[in-house]
């Protein structure tokens, strides 16, 4: 069995990381400064409501660390012990953070139910001033991430945590000035119903395709058949077993395959060429092949679809 393995690596998923260390730290100190002035004003205006979203904002705060450490760590060179260095962090980030928004949005759940029965004012001016202020940051925020919230779901879920948080601020200035004109207190619980309906949606998905990679699942954008056939209709390949596509972090994709070549090996121009199509078709970045000539008294002890 001629061993063959070739690498292609290629610097098209550094999108993923670099372009998003600024907003990680604009985004974090917007939101630790609205943390403040939401307990100032809590505390100067009796109100449980800023109090509770400044808790809430809190752990915006923390998601948004988590995703920025997790790009880090992304970025980070690999080490004996960690052959693909610590790429994998940011699918654990775009997990935790899933898991963490539909907790918090299951406790806004909670309280809202709670208010339909005991309704609860929502506080007047302030609160509708300090909502407004919360809806422009976390806004801003979430744009900022908005360009890479399709290529990268560690980079979704800081998109997501923070256009939930800016829908929810939304919903108390809306509820608030209904309030006010009205005096319907029903209004604050059924605004923040709908708002944690939409987000959770939002939510699931990201949920699910972290869950998916985390157990390494081909990736959404990725047709494994499709590479299947293209490798089988390579130049002299007879036969293709042991074919695994998976993800090394929520940007980047890993693929392993045996080419059953009975001519003999192709040399290393076919290996190079191969791997630079399964990066430029499919998105691949890394590629390892192992080539067999398929002699019949020697067969791969993986040949088997059934064997991992």
């Amino acid at each position: 069995m001629a061993h063959n393995h070739h690498h292609h690596h290629s610097d098209h998923h550094e999108h993923g990381t670099s372009n998003y260390s600024r907003a990680f730290m604009i985004g974090t100190i917007l939101n630790v400064g609205f943390v403040i002035i939401e307990v100032v004003y809590g505390y100067l205006a009796h109100s449980l409501a800023l109090l509770a979203d400044a808790g809430h904002n809190m752990s915006d705060v923390l998601g948004l660390l988590l995703a920025w450490g997790a790009s880090f760590l992304g970025s980070r060179p690999p080490s004996q012990r960690y052959t693909y260095g610590l790429r994998r962090s940011s699918i654990l980030a775009a997990l935790i953070n899933a898991i963490a928004l539909l907790l918090v949005m299951g406790g806004i759940t909670w309280e809202a139910v709670q208010r339909f029965s005991n309704p609860a004012s929502v506080g007047g001016s302030t609160v509708i001033a300090v909502a407004m202020v919360g809806i422009v940051i976390n806004t801003i925020t979430a744009l900022m991430f908005m360009s890479g919230r399709k290529h990268d779901i560690n980079i979704r879920g800081a998109f997501l945590h923070m256009a939930a948080d800016a829908g929810v601020s939304l919903g108390v200035v809306l509820a608030g000035i209904a309030i006010i004109f009205t005096g319907w207190l029903w209004f604050d619980p059924v605004v923040s119903l709908i708002i944690v309906a939409v987000v959770v949606v939002g939510t699931w998905q990201l949920l699910k395709d972290a869950v998916n990679l985390a157990l390494d699942a081909v990736p959404e954008n990725i047709e494994p058949l499709a590479v299947q056939t293209y490798l089988s209709e390579l130049p002299g390949v007879t036969q293709i077993h042991d074919l695994h596509i998976w993800a090394m972090s929520t940007t980047e994709t890993a693929l392993t395959a045996h080419l059953v070549i009975p001519d003999g090996h192709p040399g290393d121009d076919f290996l190079i060429q191969t791997c630079k199509e399964l990066h430029d078709h499919f998105g691949i970045e890394h590629s390892t092949l192992q080539i067999e000539v398929g002699d019949s008294n020697q067969t791969c002890a993986l040949a088997s679809h059934h064997r991992v």
